[in-house]
């Protein structure tokens, strides 16, 4: 895989709580591994967020109410001198923490899971068919078996995204 920049933004102040970046920079790593698009460098922006932001961003641009656990939102992907936009993600703490309580798993988990989902969908997969879902949940599970963390689909209700 090449380098793949990944600039994070934090703008709920309870994502401070616990130590994210090495969470989030290690699952973007494994998940790039396995899914990047290839030939040159990728540029990835991640939003650390509330319920309140997150369902703002939500409505705007999926016109769903209400807050969801990750977005995400692809780049353009086209060649550039230096870089290629992945696109961005965003998160929110909120309700990554009461999934995680929910599900019996720890919150750096996952958010790892989160992040891997999350990059899973710039890089092209979806869950809109049961084909689909299962080729993805395939992939998140393998990425994250390498990254030490157990399978979460054992445990947890289903994404929201």
């Amino acid at each position: 895989m090449d380098e793949c920049l990944v600039e994070i933004r934090v703008d709920a102040p309870a994502w401070r709580e616990f130590e994210f970046e090495a969470v989030v920079r290690g699952a973007a790593a494994a998940t790039l591994r396995e899914a990047a698009p290839k030939g040159g460098g990728l540029e990835l922006s991640v939003l650390l967020t509330d319920d309140s932001a997150i369902a703002e961003l939500n409505r705007t641009w999926r016109g769903k109410d209400g807050p969801t656990d990750v977005l995400s939102f692809p780049g353009d992907c086209r060649p550039s001198p230096a870089t290629r936009l992945l696109g961005d993600i965003a998160l929110s703490i909120d309700t990554l923490k009461a999934d995680a309580a929910r599900g019996g798993l720890s919150v750096t988990d996952h958010l790892a899971h989160l992040v891997v989902h999350g990059i899973l969908h710039l890089t092209g997969y979806d869950h809109e068919s049961d084909l689909e879902a299962a080729a993805m949940e395939k992939i998140e599970v393998e990425i994250l078996g390498a990254m030490g963390i157990a399978d979460p689909y054992l445990r947890e209700a289903p994404l929201r995204s």
